[in-house]
């Protein structure tokens, strides 16, 4: 129960609580210029500004960094390619490194390293936390300013057109009677980095979602190099691989800088080309750019050393019986390349690199996971038992070389030897053959068991090259012609007279001439029949009678324009001796009749399996 003396109290406390703030109020607007906080002396102004301008450029530093990096301030540990995949964990490019946000390991291991926002602003922030204690005051120090700051604490947050930074640190500045102690220091900076990032990202996982690079690859492949198809020729249809490969990255380099993207506001003109126009909605420019500088990887099967060779059908024995002459070939290709994406707007550039992979002549599949393997082979990764092994050239003189070793069709790279001694764990296996790879020097396959610690002595032999002088009838010849060196785990061949030098090591070869000349052989238009089998209709084929069925193939006239002409067969054993005080082996033919008919053409055929070569070495 409330008394009346006791409301009254309690009315006179509300009535001098109003009366307090009522006064404090009034007290803050009459006086409020001496409240301003942290109010800097105007002798003390320049100075923080400077401060505030050595602030904003290492922002501006840092975002720069970012931006040509990749996103990257602080690189990502370095990790080597191999000569299977090329790539290392960075691409060169003009002198900086930038890292691949999508690569492949020297040890066939897909890898994304994609840095998220979140990761660029803590490592913008540690740079600003470095680089703040670095901005100098030497101007100011000899006006007699005394200037004092401790550790730095910094937040950054990237927007897509600006970077705010939030940089707690006291700083003392005085000078006389003025002082001033700032504490908290904010400044916002206009960059589009944000955006920049977030278009990079988009045009990345466009690329896994569709291996849209992939695909441009595979169809520059196909325009470029023989793939596969059917020419109707009597002779061999060679091309030399390295020229396949100058023109392919050729190809490659104008071809990705031809790219570009196309969004919901992006209208096509009518000089450019819709086929290079990717349908992706990003903002910024975007620039796709390689270099043939730049690691390339190229393997193509089957070959004969630098030789892509298709053989004929149709010109052997029992040609006639056929009536023409064509030539297949499918060869297979594995191919990569990295791309370096550029998103630009004004003066800023985000820039990243991606590896492109061929494998088979079919794109690599899309990458799902972090770090997802590829079919690494299961015996690879159990290598468990050291092995020593020593690499000597025939003079018994040491040699560096890449090892590797396999097993049942499964090859593992091991490592290169120093001083030419590989220590290296390798994994069990029983007829298996440590394979030897070193420049100038015949890749050598050794057979060897591995179940326990041993010492292996390798020897190889060293590659001599030579000039080759081909001769028909004892006379200079400069026609065209294939010549070839087979042994037994290897075959050279050279297109003559384009490529006039070989690589020989010791060793029993059968040396192969093959002379063409033009010819004005026309094979006619014929007809084949040919009957098969097939089950008869009803209750007979339930039985299963069969009967003949006969169908006719039309094969059109075919002129042959090169037709052999010369040329043999020679087995010999080449000497190091002769391969070491020599400098041309000279290889002298016989002319074959030039073929005037189909009979004739096939009798060549014959006669050139018969025909020797004489060799000489000068």
């Amino acid at each position: 129960m409330i008394t009346k003396g006791n409301g009254r109290g309690q009315i006179t406390i509300f009535i001098i609580i109003a009366v307090f703030i009522i006064g404090a109020v009034t007290l803050f607007f009459v006086f409020k210029e001496s409240f301003t906080f942290a109010e800097i002396p105007v002798s003390i102004e320049p100075v923080y500004n400077t401060f505030l301008s050595c602030l904003e450029e290492e922002i501006f530093v840092g975002i720069s960094v970012l931006e040509s990096q990749g996103g990257y301030m602080e690189l990502p540990d370095f990790q080597p390619g191999s000569h299977y995949m090329p790539f290392s964990s960075q691409l060169d490019f003009l002198g900086n490194p930038v890292p691949y946000w999508y690569y492949v390991s020297g040890n066939n291991i897909q890898k994304e390293q994609v840095p998220s926002k979140k990761d660029m602003e803590e490592q913008l922030g540690n740079f600003i936390e470095e680089k703040i204690n670095e901005c100098r005051f030497d101007n100011y120090y000899d006006q007699g300013f005394e200037i004092n700051f401790n550790e730095a604490e910094v937040d950054v947050n990237i927007n897509e057109n600006k970077v705010d930074v939030s940089l707690d640190m006291n700083l003392n500045i005085s000078r006389g009677e003025d002082s001033i102690l700032i504490g908290s220091h904010k400044i916002s900076v206009d960059s589009k980095l944000g955006m920049l990032y977030d278009s990079a990202r988009k045009i990345y996982e466009h690329e896994q979602e569709t291996l849209f690079l992939e695909d441009y690859a595979i169809d520059t492949l196909r325009l470029y190099a023989p793939v596969d198809g059917v020419e109707l020729t009597c002779s061999p249809l060679t091309w030399n691989a390295n020229d396949v490969f100058n023109k392919l990255q050729e190809a490659v380099e104008a071809n990705t800088l031809a790219l570009k993207i196309q969004d919901g506001d992006f209208f096509l003109k009518k000089e450019e080309n819709k086929y290079f126009i990717e349908d992706i909605s990003v903002k910024g420019d975007v620039r796709f750019l390689n270099s043939k500088n730049w690691p390339y990887a190229f393997e193509v099967n089957p070959s004969e050393g630098d030789i892509l060779i298709a053989n004929p059908v149709g010109n052997q024995q029992g040609m006639g019986i056929l009536g023409f002459c064509y030539v297949p070939y499918h060869f297979v290709y594995s191919f990569k390349y990295p791309v370096l994406v550029q998103i630009f707007s004004d003066n800023e550039i985000f820039q990243f690199p991606m590896a492109v992979v061929i494998q088979g002549n079919n794109p690599r599949e899309a990458l799902e996971t972090t770090a997802l393997e590829l079919e690494i082979p299961e015996l690879c990764g159990q290598k468990n038992t050291e092995i020593q092994v020593n690499v000597f050239d025939t003079k018994l003189n040491s040699v560096d070389a890449e090892i590797s070793y396999e097993c049942f069709g499964t090859k593992c790279d091991i490592g290169k030897s120093s001083s030419g001694v590989l220590k290296g764990e390798f994994p069990q296996c029983i007829n298996g053959a440590i394979i030897v790879k070193a420049q100038g020097y015949k890749d050598t396959k050794y057979q060897y068991s591995i179940v326990e610690q041993g010492i292996v002595d390798v020897i190889i032999d060293k590659l001599y090259e030579l000039d080759v002088d081909l001769k028909l009838n004892s006379m200079d010849y400069n026609g065209k012609a294939t010549v070839s060196f087979i042994s037994d785990d290897d075959i050279k061949t050279i297109v003559y007279p384009e490529q006039k030098t070989v690589e020989l090591s010791e060793g029993q070869y059968e040396i192969q001439v093959s002379i063409y000349k033009n010819s004005s052989l026309t094979l006619g238009a014929t007809k084949r029949e040919q009957c098969i089998e097939i089950p008869q209709s009803g209750v007979g084929g339930f039985f299963g009678f069969t009967k003949e069925k006969c169908f006719t193939t039309e094969f059109p006239s075919q002129v042959i324009s090169n037709a052999l002409s010369g040329g043999g067969k020679q087995n010999y054993y080449v000497l190091e001796s002769e391969l070491s005080d020599s400098n041309t082996i000279e290889i002298n033919s016989q002319s074959l009749p030039t073929p005037t008919s189909v009979d004739k053409l096939q009798n060549n055929y014959i006669l050139f399996d018969e025909r020797g070569l004489n060799i000489n070495f000068k």
